[in-house]
């Protein structure tokens, strides 16, 4: 059962990011809808709204970090660590080459358990991808969560890693099958 943070996650994401028309999405495949959920992250009075809706599908879920690919994963990340007191960090697409270098940005500890977060996932490339990078610095990913499933494979994938899925809002969700 979805909670009041969970509704209101979907009523501003069909007031400020769904979309209808011709696109291609991250995967590479089309589509007649898109949801730009970066219209709802990055939204001062939608931040809280998003943090506890994630904390909502994740339930009593122990993690001492929470964080993602960057650049869809970060204001979801930002917004668990507000409405939890966790730490936040990011992964980078590629290792910094000055500095500290490497692909993680942000207070995550080697051995932290880790819930890692996106936006909207089709396939969970995005996911996926942070996921190895996380596991290689050295983190325990606990869970994965994302806004919207659109595509519906990523819980499968996850699942024969061992790593429970937990979806906010799936298509249905918003009136569209799953991969459409």
């Amino acid at each position: 059962m979805k909670g009041p943070a969970t509704a209101e996650l979907l009523a501003d994401l069909q007031r400020f990011s769904l979309r209808e028309g011709e696109f291609t999405l991250a995967s590479g495949r089309q589509s007649k809808w898109y949801l730009d959920a970066r219209q709802v992250t990055y939204r001062g009075d939608c931040v809280e709204t998003v943090g506890r809706a994630v904390l909502e599908a994740v339930e009593d879920l122990a993690f001492d970090a929470v964080g993602g690919l960057t650049l869809g994963a970060d204001p979801v990340a930002l917004a668990v660590a507000t409405c939890s007191g966790k730490r936040a960090f990011a992964v980078r697409k590629e290792a910094k080459g000055h500095g500290a270098g490497g692909r993680m940005a942000g207070p995550i500890r080697e051995g932290d358990r880790v819930l890692v977060v996106d936006d909207a996932v089709t396939t969970g490339g995005s996911t996926l991808q942070a996921l190895d990078a996380i596991v290689e610095f050295g983190g325990v990913v606990v869970g994965a969560a994302c806004l919207l499933d659109r595509g519906g494979e990523l819980g499968a994938a996850l699942e024969q890693r061992g790593i429970p899925f937990f979806p906010v809002l799936g298509a249905p969700d918003l009136g569209y099958a799953y991969g459409s």
